[in-house]
């Protein structure tokens, strides 16, 4: 049996969140749009983060993982604090679909999928330029900068540099953008947003590696920005059930001020 949102509990958290973010104490509020449960089934969820909204936080730092925890812990009537196991994260800007699970035994079985590269990761992002393969793979050797919020690309034997692989397909162009369809083989920091970037293809929206196009909510607060990449589907065996999920999210709103590419205007959004 294929677990997808029809499965399961599906509600968005905005409907149900119990009050609001000023009462949690958490110190940076926004209008961030809450993220949606696109599937609960035993101790996963298969969550829709928007982009500007960090995975994990400090304490009291608006997060994913914060407001997901608040959630259990009004609709569930948890006494103390909540377990939530995070085997993976998006960047900050990125939007799309993630799994966090319930329990430490589903969360030590699922990281080890992650772990083995057993996982199905596919996603779609926007960017500058025409590529010149309508498919491809993408091999380099990077690291994240030391104390910078970047990565770059590295000789192989720079000290803490590590392989990265992806496979992209370019699935439409529209003038001067291109819409592809990219699954990573490896999950280094800033990945996807690199290895596009240093070739001459920015992600839309993404300044830190080249964007000159903006892209979604147009806030003050630039660690709030968006960019036009959206982690799509995510598949993997259910830790509790043996069951294979597999999970796509649907596009942002603001995906469809791209709507001259066919696949968007047809895609669907939140």
């Amino acid at each position: 049996m294929l677990l997808s949102a029809e499965v399961g509990f599906q509600v968005p958290l905005s409907y149900t969140f119990p009050c609001p973010l000023e009462i949690l104490n958490i110190v940076n509020t926004s209008l961030l749009p809450d993220p949606d449960i696109l599937l609960e089934s035993g101790a996963v969820l298969v969550m829709n983060k928007p982009g500007g909204l960090l995975t994990q936080g400090p304490p009291g730092i608006d997060s994913l993982e914060l407001r997901t925890k608040q959630f259990l812990k009004v609709r569930d009537e948890k006494p103390g604090k909540v377990y939530l196991g995070v085997p993976h994260r998006l960047d900050r800007p990125v939007s799309g679909v993630m799994v966090v699970v319930k329990n430490v035994r589903a969360a030590k079985r699922i990281s080890e999928q992650f772990q083995k590269r057993t996982v199905t990761k596919k996603y779609w992002a926007i960017v500058a330029g025409g590529l010149p393969s309508e498919s491809g793979t993408w091999s380099d050797w990077m690291r994240k900068v030391p104390d910078e919020a970047r990565s770059e690309i590295v000789e192989e034997a720079e000290t803490g540099a590590k392989h990265a692989v992806l496979h992209y397909r370019v699935v439409e162009s529209s003038g001067d953008l291109s819409l592809l369809e990219i699954e990573l083989e490896t999950g280094r920091t800033h990945q996807i947003r690199l290895q596009c970037g240093s070739r001459g293809y920015p992600i839309v929206g993404d300044v830190l590696y080249g964007s000159e196009i903006s892209f979604g909510p147009q806030t003050d607060d630039l660690r709030q920005r968006w960019i036009g990449l959206h982690a799509r589907r995510l598949a993997f065996i259910h830790p509790i059930s043996q069951e294979p999920v597999d999970q796509v999210a649907p596009l942002p709103g603001c995906w469809l001020e791209f709507g001259s590419f066919e696949t968007i205007k047809h895609a669907g959004e939140v």
